[in-house]
């Protein structure tokens, strides 16, 4: 009896091998891609989502042997891009380089939102995080957050404030921001940094919580001011320049992460395909380097790791959404 309970136990331990070795033969010999392939973007060119991934889509194209073809989607705070990605047919020739945490804050700002990252995809890899930071025209009297805060306040809520979006999450730092503060000026939304920035630099808007890949070469150049960086940590980028909590206001840090994912029924053999693709870029010292020199901070995940972010994103959003009263129609 113990004899064939070893045999048994020996045949299962191999069955599991050749499963592991079959799974991994399939994910590295497919007949994939054949064609290109579309990674869709719920923002507009010219913002830090768009042009980390155009980044991304050019190395990984290189890496299968086939273009990734970026095609933007902006509007409703993600929701757009977010919907037709998920409609998409699960075939590996579609993918969605998402701004999971701007995603994560749509799903509970909007009431009726039409797609959902948790139940409508699969996860693939964590791609990297792009810091936040509040910046105004030169043309405001403020040069660091305290004496911003007085300037605010000193307008009596005569004042208009932009964003990359409604249901974006430089909408709902603004909103936090004013909450903290107590001030209450009027928010303008915009379809991305790329439509915001000019009318910010133009003085037709006060502030705004943008990223720093966006507003770096405007700050380079002069057009705008940084006064805080909302992330844990300062940017390399502009190292002079402090966080929120650094300048006085606590607990405010936004780690704004980044992520590729692939409608739901897609083969895994393909999405571990490019997950393992995506695991060789981002530890190329060469790309990280290209990104940091943009303000993109470059880190992987694999896809474990991301549904499990991906959940806890969804969830604390949740909760900072509800404590502030915010909610979209």
């Amino acid at each position: 009896m113990k004899m064939i309970q070893k045999i048994s136990k020996l045949l299962l331990s191999i069955y599991m091998v050749l499963g592991c070795l079959s799974f991994a033969v399939a994910a590295t010999d497919l007949d994939w891609p054949k064609k290109p392939i579309l990674a869709i973007v719920s923002f507009p060119a010219g913002g830090s989502t768009d042009t980390f991934a155009r980044s991304i889509a050019a190395t990984l194209g290189e890496a299968l042997g086939q273009s990734v073809v970026v095609e933007n989607k902006p509007g409703a705070g993600g929701m757009i891009g977010l919907s037709a990605a998920a409609k998409a047919a699960p075939d590996g020739y579609t993918i969605h380089i998402s701004g999971l945490t701007n995603q994560a804050i749509s799903q509970a700002l909007f009431k009726n939102p039409t797609a959902d990252l948790r139940t409508n995809f699969v996860p693939v890899a964590l791609i990297g995080t792009v810091p936040h930071l509040i910046v105004v025209n030169p043309g405001v009297p403020a040069k660091n957050l305290p004496e911003l805060i007085a300037f605010i306040k000193s307008k009596n809520g005569n004042f208009n404030y932009a964003s990359q979006g409604n249901g974006s999450l430089s909408h709902l730092e603004s909103a936090l921001f004013m909450q903290r503060i107590g001030a209450s000026g009027t928010h303008i939304p915009y379809k991305g940094s790329s439509f915001a920035l000019p009318d910010l630099i133009a003085g037709n808007t006060l502030m705004m919580f943008d990223s720093v890949t966006a507003s770096i070469p405007h700050i380079q150049s002069g057009k705008l001011r940084p006064i805080a960086i909302a992330a844990s940590e300062r940017s390399p980028l502009i190292p002079n320049i402090p966080t929120l909590g650094q300048d006085g206001m606590k607990q405010f840090n936004v780690e704004n992460y980044y992520a590729i994912y692939a409608p739901k029924g897609t083969p895994p053999a393909i999405t571990t395909k490019i997950e393992g693709e995506l695991r060789k870029i981002l530890s190329n010292p060469n790309f990280k380097n290209r990104m940091a020199n943009q303000g993109i901070h470059t880190q992987f995940a694999n896809s474990e790791e991301l549904a499990k972010m991906t959940i806890e994103e969804h969830s604390k959003w949740e909760k900072v959404v509800k404590s502030a009263n915010i909610s979209i129609d």
